[in-house]
């Protein structure tokens, strides 16, 4: 299976040969990629959401920052559907997301 980059808001395949820029953007939503939500370390149930014991704290995991440790992480083709757990999940992260 080949590795896919998506998107962490707008879901959509992303064809980056390259390393991910700090002003980088999301070609269909926007959204800035080089984000803790776009990172292989992102994880919600790790300390500072971070699974890299070192990296400094980012408050805003959807904007762009400098994390040295920063990797884009990609995901198998197949992965690219949500299950029903992580839509739920996503929906209520959007409804109680900060404006």
């Amino acid at each position: 299976m080949t590795s896919v980059k998506t998107c962490h808001v707008c879901k959509k395949e992303l064809s980056i040969g390259r390393s991910v820029g700090r002003k980088d953007t999301c070609p269909s939503c926007g959204t800035d990629l080089r984000c803790c939500l776009n990172c292989t370390f992102f994880d919600p149930a790790a300390s500072k959401q971070c699974r890299e014991p070192v990296a400094d704290l980012v408050k805003d995991k959807s904007k762009s920052n400098f994390c040295e440790f920063f990797t884009f992480s990609e995901r198998t083709a197949s992965s690219r559907t949500q299950t029903a757990s992580d839509q739920a999940r996503t929906m209520l992260d959007d409804l109680f997301k900060k404006k």
